[in-house]
């Protein structure tokens, strides 16, 4: 009965976003009323546990995303981002561009938001393309597998790290493991599959790209943009921070929390918890981009504004994305789920990967998907003694799969390149689903070694 519940209510999510186009966050908090109520939770108590579900969704991630929008805003406003990816291409000459990109969009990807990352990098590509005699499609996949990796496995991005909050996951674990598995995750979906698809779609590669779709560009000089060192160091900075200590407790501790912690080792855990992280980062970088570049205070405060404004729906998606799996967890589908897979001979990480790729193509948001996911596995993650970290990445690679027509990347990916439907199926989904599966063999090869 809960099951069906949910299959229905899921229905509804669709109908609601797809059908009548109706706001993500809207749609998310009638649709957990809605099953709330067809779970036979008490009316009175309905609001209640919306309440506790966006709440205990934002506490932290309000923190980390906000300071995380900022940080990359200051960098891409200084130039900071320009001067990362021409740096890389300079260095890695026209035989070797895919791999400039990929390194490119992979720092410039971890400051930035997925759709900002696009919106940032597109031009770049596009003046190296012309400039370098290639198809501009052919650096687009590098480009796009580079940055769906790190939206979809690498804290502080908006999926991986309400997941790992979710699931009781270290947000350092997370970054370490899913560094491990993106770097050949990029390659096959960026890179190996670019040569493949020129030999079935190669009406893709001919397209010129649209630029127009981006609206009015920022133009720098090379000359006037932050230095290369200082730009990666500030986009990477919260990444620096979270590997410090998560390294530090793997060597000095074996990963396990100490029960009598000493003054450094409380110190090592207060800068790699993401939101102190973060805030760390910031204000380096208002110094780095900023002030040490003799930029005034409100410029740099309007900087800040703009980028907040930015997310403002994002975050209100994933606190209703929370609400949704709070409704669903306290309806009792959670429980629902793990009888179902108790007697099933079913890894509980393919298993956590294939609800994220149902919710996926049903839902098209990777994030309120993988939330979704999170909230369905986690009493069955807790009796199956999953690695919690393995977990988000697992879930984090499923809610990328099969991205299509309900996807807002799927689009943003068409009119940038200027592509067809079936071609952007051809390219897109394709390169997506890739991900997905590689980031799955990803995922259960390294559970056979940690």
């Amino acid at each position: 009965m809960e099951l069906l519940v949910l299959l229905l209510g899921i229905a509804l999510l669709l109908l609601l976003i797809i059908k009548f186009k109706m706001n993500t966050y809207v749609s998310l908090i009638i649709t957990s009323v809605v099953v709330a109520l067809g779970l036979g939770m008490p009316a009175g108590k309905i609001a209640t546990s919306i309440q506790n579900g966006i709440g205990s969704q934002l506490g932290e991630l309000a923190l980390v995303f906000g300071f995380g929008a900022m940080l990359g805003r200051l960098v891409a406003d200084a130039g900071g981002a320009y001067r990362i990816a021409h740096t890389l291409i300079n260095k890695f000459g026209r035989k070797r561009l895919q791999i400039a990109v990929v390194l490119a969009s992979f720092i410039i990807g971890i400051a930035l938001f997925f759709e900002v990352g696009i919106v940032l990098l597109v031009p770049i590509v596009f003046a190296i393309a012309i400039e370098a005699g290639v198809p501009i499609l052919s650096l687009g996949i590098p480009m796009a597998a580079a940055l769906s990796v790190t939206h979809g496995f690498l804290p502080p991005h908006p999926a991986p790290t309400a997941i790992a909050a979710v699931l009781g996951a270290n947000a350092g674990k997370v970054l370490l493991y899913g560094i491990i598995v993106a770097i050949p995750t990029v390659y096959l979906a960026g890179i190996l599959f670019t040569k493949i698809a020129r030999k079935y779609v190669p009406s893709a590669f001919e397209h010129a790209g649209n630029l127009k779709a981006l609206g009015p560009q920022k133009e720098f000089k090379l000359e006037d943009t932050p230095s290369f060192g200082l730009s990666v160091l500030t986009s990477l900075f919260p990444v620096i921070l979270m590997a410090i200590t998560t390294i530090y407790q793997l060597v000095v501790h074996n990963g396990v929390a100490p029960k009598n912690p000493s003054a450094i080792d409380n110190v090592i855990e207060f800068i790699g918890s993401p939101s102190i992280a973060m805030l760390i980062s910031l204000l380096f970088a208002m110094w780095a981009m900023g002030y040490h570049r003799r930029i005034a205070t409100p410029q740099i405060m309007n900087t800040l504004e703009e980028a907040v404004k930015s997310i403002a729906m994002l975050l209100l998606v994933i606190g209703g994305g929370g609400a949704f799996k709070q409704v669903l967890i306290d309806g009792g589908v959670g429980d629902s789920v793990k009888n179902l897979f108790a007697s099933a001979n079913v890894s509980p990480l393919i298993l956590g990967w294939l609800i994220a790729v149902i919710l996926r193509v049903a839902l098209g948001s990777a994030t309120v998907s993988a939330l979704t996911a999170a909230g369905l596995v986690l009493p069955l993650m807790k009796t199956a003694g999953v690695d919690p970290a393995l977990m988000v990445l697992a879930i984090g690679a499923g809610s990328l799969a099969a991205s299509h027509v309900n996807d807002a990347g799927f689009w943003m990916f068409k009119e940038y390149f200027d592509l067809s439907v079936k071609e952007t199926l051809m390219t897109w989904t394709v390169l997506e689903t890739i991900i997905a599966v590689a980031g799955l063999a990803g995922v259960l090869l390294l559970s056979l070694v940690v």
